[in-house]
């Protein structure tokens, strides 16, 4: 059956076109109701009872999910009309802009890869004894609690959890599997008369627990504390503070469903080869710790990762691709919201990119309060901010928007996002994209109204394949011809090898290390090969030089030539004096004869410096040949026979 979209006008404060939706996404609409959510709530139910509906409401999003329970049916899409696109003050014209939301929360949403996390409610809770021993007379009815101590106050005579006292020297681990390091431990003595007394203090001991309470008020024991799930962290004087993180600390015990957000392809990572240091991106803009290095690449700790997207915007070969839900996703997203607005009669979008509190909280208050969003704006929510790097801003470009603005939150890691805005600007210009940071949500509104943009490119396209590949159509459709390549700033996943051929000798070890094979050898001369699409930037080449003559020039060509071999380097080779085979560089071998031959003991003998001349088949054949033949071994023994053996005998 095809969907139907239930509209309502929430008491008359919006208008709804639903000709343009209907036209534009092949959704039938509703009659127009007035209030969905209170009188008309029996049409909800019924439409619930289809299984085919689209709700256009998101503020009572839970209304019609507990309706749903009630009903034992599938809660149905829901999609914001009212604070994205009829609260405004452009909502009479925007008919296109609803479409396009329609024809969005109309995608179907892959499901997200996830693992489960036990938690037994082991709380470590360690602190002053004042604020610890509070805490855990709140919390040992519910969790298994044991208190660090970490001043001199006295030990507490309730015996339901245990103490220790020491100092928290270093935390490992997420939710269910936290690992700690303490010193100064001491143990609690139980018996005696006055106060409890404490073993001596010894350093190095170490606790496992689910769930860590930290109230030190010191410097946190892990990155991005607020990202790191089970580690509840609150300065021991707030008492606010104190009550929520008490309140949080219970309810972490049982088993959880951890999102396992990013996935990673190992052999396509280009952090090291051989020892030798390349890409070292997702490692510098990881906020949590959950990334680090493994050999030739690097591992991704599951059980930390917050889900930011950072690493997946900033990494050059896709080793690291969001998956939460896949980028593939989004740019589906992204073509459906361009062509609906076109079909629906729109011309030229923006697009406003958001997460999903901040973003979502400026926008709703916008719009009920103020003046909220221009007709030509269209938001798009995204679960991980700094995750949308260069190759969907240029999606986003090439498939209609005239230009893009990213919402930040002050909770967001800026890195990427600038460094990625930046990427963008490059290749598109400096119109292309704007990052927002509003105080107050008329200040959204007023960044937004009347902030011009340039024309979008005619003839949109479907952004298919890999962000490498996304980025690189995506630049080819907005600019168009472009006959140089575009110089792009340092650390940009795309560039060339320049390559300095009076000290290059042409060893070859960038290519043998060379993580994504731009650079090649050809088999038959001597020649360094180049094929600039399917460099990374990486830097493995540049330090693996011996000879310091390789470097990286980071730009952007979109011409035909990037996508074939080309010789960075060639030389004549040389023939061998025995056979004539070519073989290696005329160049070296003439080098290493003059260095070798007649002043080094191996070759002071002229026959033997002949052999740096001679190909692999003739050098081995010289030797075998020569009178101090490496390869020979002593006087083969006398056969042994059977009058041999008799002769040793004595009865014989």
């Amino acid at each position: 059956m095809p969907k139907t979209l239930y509209v309502c006008d929430c008491e008359h404060s919006q208008n709804v076109d639903t000709a343009a939706i209907e036209a534009a996404t092949g959704l039938s609409c509703s009659r127009l109701h007035t209030a969905l959510c209170t009188r008309d709530l029996d049409k909800a139910e019924a439409a619930i009872e289809s299984g085919e509906a689209v709700i256009a409401c998101q503020q009572e999003r839970a209304t019609f999910e507990a309706l749903a329970e009630e009903l034992g049916r599938e809660a149905p899409a829901f999609v914001d009309i009212r604070d994205r696109a009829g609260w405004s003050d452009e909502g009479a014209d925007a008919g296109p802009k609803q479409a396009a939301l329609a024809a969005e929360a109309d995608l179907s949403v892959p499901s997200t890869r996830s693992v489960d996390v036990t938690s037994e409610g082991l709380c470590l809770i360690a602190g002053p004894a004042e604020a610890a021993v509070q805490a855990a007379g709140q919390l040992a009815d519910i969790l298994s609690v044991t208190v660090l101590i970490t001043d001199d106050g006295e030990a507490p005579l309730d015996r339901r959890f245990d103490v220790v006292r020491g100092r928290l020297s270093r935390v490992t681990g997420a939710l269910g599997d936290f690992s700690v390091r303490i010193d100064a431990f001491q143990e609690l003595i139980p018996g005696g008369r006055g106060a409890f007394d404490f073993t001596a203090p010894c350093d190095g001991a170490n606790s496992q627990c689910d769930v860590l309470m930290d109230l030190t008020g010191d410097i946190s024991r892990v990155s991005a504390p607020d990202k790191r799930e089970g580690y509840v962290r609150t300065d021991p004087r707030d008492p606010s503070g104190m009550t929520a993180a008490i309140l949080a600390a219970g309810q972490l015990i049982g088993t959880f469903e951890k999102p396992l957000y990013v996935r990673l392809t190992e052999p396509l990572c280009a952090h090291s080869r051989a020892q030798q240091t390349g890409c070292t991106r997702c490692l510098d803009a990881c906020p949590t710790g959950a990334i680090t290095p493994d050999g030739d690449h690097v591992a991704v700790d599951p059980m930390i990762c917050a889900g930011c997207g950072a690493c997946a915007a900033l990494c050059p070969s896709g080793a690291i691709s969001y998956d939460d839900p896949p980028v593939d996703h989004l740019f589906r997203r992204l073509e459906t919201l361009g062509r609906t607005y076109r079909k629906a009669g729109g011309a030229a979008p923006r697009l406003l990119v958001h997460d999903q509190t901040f973003g979502r909280e400026m926008i709703g208050l916008a719009a009920r309060f103020g003046r909220g969003l221009p007709a030509d704006v269209i938001p798009l929510e995204v679960t991980a901010l700094a995750g949308f790097g260069h190759a969907e801003m240029l999606a986003a470009l090439a498939c209609g928007f005239a230009r893009i603005d990213i919402l930040l939150s002050p909770t967001t890691e800026r890195e990427a996002p600038e460094r990625e805005t930046g990427l963008t600007r490059a290749v598109a210009g400096e119109a292309s994209v704007r990052l927002l940071e509003p105080a107050e949500p008329d200040a959204l509104s007023d960044q937004l109204y009347g902030a011009g943009a340039d024309a979008p490119i005619g003839t949109p396209i479907l952004p298919m394949g890999s962000r490498r590949q996304v980025a690189r159509t995506a630049a080819k459709s907005v600019l168009g011809e472009v006959d140089q390549p575009l110089p792009l700033p340092d650390g940009a996943p795309y560039g060339a090898v320049l390559v300095d051929t009076d000290a290059c000798t042409l060893c070859l070890s960038c290519v043998g290390l060379c993580p994504s094979g731009a650079l090649g050898d050809n088999p038959d001369k001597p020649q360094l090969l180049f094929q600039e699409e399917a460099c990374l930037q990486c830097g493995i080449c540049a330090n693996v030089c011996p000879e310091d003559a390789i470097a990286l020039e980071p730009r952007f060509d979109l011409s035909d030539d990037a996508l074939s071999q080309r010789v960075l380097h060639e030389e004549e080779p040389f023939a061998c004096i025995e056979c004539g085979a070519l073989f290696g560089v005329k160049s070296t071998v003439e080098k290493i004869t003059e260095k070798l031959a007649g002043k080094h003991a191996m070759f002071a003998n002229p026959q033997a410096a002949r052999m740096i001349q001679m190909c692999d088949d003739c050098r081995v054949n010289a030797q075998y040949h020569s009178q101090n033949n490496p390869f020979a071994a002593g006087d083969r023994p006398k056969p042994r026979t059977t009058d041999d053996y008799y002769s040793g005998r004595k009865d014989h």
